[in-house]
């Protein structure tokens, strides 16, 4: 799925894309593979005007993503980009995509990343450094001195020496944070938020968590992986987000499902949470200072891991793991 040489260079016009996609929620006909191909990369490679660009930013909003399209989307935004490798003979690396941050409840994203590094993984965490209202996983990094990797080198480098690495997105893939920006000037998420949630960073391919916050987006997720194996390399561990975040829920256990080789294998069942259950030992707030403080305290012991995220660990160490 490519497009000429010579048209990286030249506007593209896109009347005919927006004519399709553009008809609203009941009218709107998915492109093809091929042209979401093409339009995806015109619009990463900043070819589309931006009157077009808020149009299709909008209808797709409007219309969703085919599982076709959103393949064909993901193909363009990997191309864009060049890919983090990372030699390790134990496990295949893990990248958590962390673009919501906490609002209500503590973000947990940075222990997780930190109690997988423990245990020889390689994380990546890539998303942003900031976000109005919301506490980002780069701050608590910050409060824990883990400054974010601004470069592809630097990521690299922190993934060998620590194994664990934050990446703006903006440095990971400047192409890609440009679309995601737009959130600023339009109000509202597009097409590209999803994809980020999706982006295999890893050359060759690594384990993904992926998450999700409304259930619709399970079974086209569980679609996208299942029909497009260029989409689903290296495999992916799909379960319902918190807050948006690909870390366990402290207050109830979520199915999680091993989306791999077209299959779809469930590794934990979803239960109930129980009243009679004990409280959970979490920050005393949610800011970044007292969760980086209290994630230290994990990490040193003197804080149990609760029960979730250490399911969630055992996990992801367990499939990561590199077969001797």
């Amino acid at each position: 799925m490519t497009a000429p040489h010579d048209s990286a260079a030249s506007p593209l016009p896109c009347a005919r894309f927006i004519k399709e996609i553009g008809r609203g929620p009941n009218g709107a006909r998915a492109l093809s593979a091929e042209d979401t191909f093409e339009l995806y990369r015109a619009m990463l490679e900043a070819r589309v005007s931006d009157v077009e660009l808020g149009a299709i930013l909008i209808a797709y909003r409007l219309k969703g993503e085919s599982a076709d399209e959103l393949s064909a989307m993901l193909a363009a935004a990997q191309a864009s980009f060049e890919p983090v490798h990372v030699q390790d003979a134990a496990f295949r690396p893990v990248s958590i995509p962390s673009y919501n941050g906490a609002r209500k409840q503590p973000n947990l994203v940075p222990l997780l990343a930190l109690l997988l590094a423990r245990e020889g993984v390689p994380v990546l965490v890539h998303g942003v450094e900031r976000d109005p209202g919301r506490v980002t996983s780069a701050e608590i990094f910050s409060a824990l001195s883990i400054a974010p990797s601004k470069s592809h080198d630097a990521i690299e480098d922190m993934l060998a020496e620590r194994r664990v690495a934050f990446a703006p997105i903006d440095a990971l893939a400047p192409r890609i944070a440009r679309l995601l920006a737009l959130r600023g000037v339009l109000g509202v998420r597009n097409s590209t938020h999803t994809l980020v949630k999706i982006l295999q960073p890893f050359a060759p391919a690594g384990l993904r968590l992926v998450n999700y916050t409304h259930p619709p987006y399970r079974d086209s997720l569980a679609q996208l992986f299942r029909d497009h194996p260029d989409a689903a390399r290296g495999g992916a561990l799909l379960a319902r987000g918190t807050e948006g975040e690909a870390v366990a829920d402290t207050r109830r256990q979520v199915q999680v499902d091993w989306l791999h080789d077209g299959m779809c294998d469930t590794l934990i069942e979803p239960e109930r949470s129980s009243s009679d259950a004990p409280p959970v030992a979490l920050p005393e707030s949610r800011d970044a200072a007292t969760t980086a403080a209290w994630t230290d305290a994990v990490l040193r012991g003197e804080v149990p891991v609760p029960d979730a995220l250490a399911r969630q660990v055992d996990t992801i160490v367990r499939i990561a793991r590199i077969a001797p």
